[in-house]
């Protein structure tokens, strides 16, 4: 019997043979992230077992992201702790303010994790590189610390649920609006330490961008990982950063312990109401809720693509009167394109406020924090209680297209509310 995609991978990085759900292995790993938040409790735990040596320098890639710039004086000492790790360690993939961008977005585009690879992160959204064809997962910063001391982790095997993605979606549908689709379809628990493989003739109408942001939000279906066979855009997007694309295809006779056909072409525009990932409603069913922040950003929306598709929408309009708009470009690159495409001028023009690269508002960090009774369209990718700001706030999860739209209307709505083309 051929083993899933993600077992394929986890058997390759365990010295070849086969692999099987739920047995627990060893296995070699490619890269190991670990940001401004979660680096310094793995540099802690090395320092408190004696280790003062990496396994391999290159291997490690540690991205100041959360709260940088440093919000406050705690940010700035663990940036500082890590910092000092990086330099006595020569960790050459150490981004800092002004080079750096958030991590789930710089790493793809720095070439430094691609298909086939094994990536473990201190960070639950490590599952995005499953849209270039790699095992991709999150854990905690005590097991990161190990990947770094032994340039080895252990693994327990998942089994997997098969996505076949049909035919070709509509102009304002993005892979937002495809995750949140079959999120609210299975659950938050429903793909449980699983991994969500994604294939089907769907797929190839996809950009590389809609793929990262799929792959990203598999952990809050409760994935141990999100993964889609690689085509031609994923060898095209490759070829620029690295120097081959491994191929990841679905084998025959794979064991799947579920299917779900997701029709592209009859979806609509989506939005996660508070307070779960899976509270999900088809945007014109919405009453027209009334917002006073939009975020478009993070490590799930953040990329050139989003940002143009926003400013698609901004264009020659402003921002509602009632409303704020927050737009952050997810790495300096991506900044410096939407700056060439005129998208940064758009959304100026617009009345947007454009950030430097960070997770700040994502996470209730900065740059954006609700305040008591406040709610906020938000592209990021969770909206628990508290998540943004005040516990009292609500955050309503959705793609750029509708976060646009809502901003300029100042309330919740499809995009073809602005655009035209809107029927009841």
């Amino acid at each position: 019997m051929s083993m899933t995609m993600t077992q394929e991978i986890i058997a390759e990085h365990c010295g070849g043979g086969e692999v099987k759900a739920g047995e627990i292995v060893l296995a070699d790993v490619d890269v190991i992230l670990a940001n401004d938040i979660t680096a310094p409790v793995s540099i802690r735990e090395l320092e408190r077992h004696g280790i003062n040596k990496v396994h391999d320098a290159d291997k490690i890639a540690l991205v100041m992201d959360h709260f940088v710039p440093c919000k406050d004086i705690k940010a700035a000492q663990q940036c500082l702790e890590v910092r000092r790790f990086a330099r006595e360690h020569k960790i050459k993939n150490f981004f800092d303010a002004g080079d750096m961008g958030i991590e789930h977005a710089l790493l793809p585009e720095k070439g430094i994790v691609g298909s086939g690879d094994l990536v473990v992160g201190a960070d639950s959204h490590t599952c995005t590189y499953g849209a270039m064809g790699a095992f991709s997962t999150g854990m905690g910063s005590t097991d990161i610390a190990f990947a770094m001391a032994t340039g080895k982790t252990w693994l327990k095997v998942p089994s997997a649920i098969r996505f076949v993605l049909k035919n070709k979606p509509a102009e304002w549908i993005g892979g937002k609006d495809i995750i949140l689709y079959i999120i609210g379809k299975i659950g938050v628990d429903g793909a449980g330490y699983k991994s969500m493989e994604f294939c089907g003739d769907g797929v190839s109408h996809l950009s590389m961008d809609d793929r990262f942001t799929i792959a990203n939000m598999a952990i809050e279906a409760g994935a141990k990982n999100g993964i889609f066979e690689t085509d031609e855009k994923t060898a095209e997007y490759e070829s620029g950063i690295r120097a081959r694309t491994v191929e990841r295809k679905i084998g025959a006779g794979a064991l799947y312990e579920a299917e779900y056909e997701i029709d592209l072409s009859a979806l609509r525009t989506v939005v996660s109401k508070p307070h779960s990932p899976e509270n999900v409603c088809f945007t014109d069913e919405l009453d027209e809720t009334a917002v006073d922040q939009v975020v478009i950003g993070s490590c799930t929306n953040g990329r050139l693509s989003d940002l143009e598709i926003a400013a698609k929408v901004f264009e020659g309009r402003r921002v509602h009167e009632n409303c704020r708009a927050i737009i952050i470009p997810a790495t300096q690159k991506i900044y410096l394109d939407a700056l060439k495409s005129g998208a940064i001028e758009t959304f100026i023009n617009a009345g947007c406020v454009v950030s430097t690269p960070t997770c700040g508002p994502c996470l209730g960090g900065h740059m954006g924090i609700l305040a008591k009774g406040e709610r906020a369209v938000s592209t990021t990718n969770r909206n628990f209680v508290g998540r943004m700001g005040h516990p009292e706030s609500e955050v309503y999860l959705a793609g750029p297209a509708v976060a646009a739209a809502s901003a300029i209307e100042g309330k919740i709505v499809p995009p073809e509310k602005v655009m035209g083309g809107y029927e009841k």
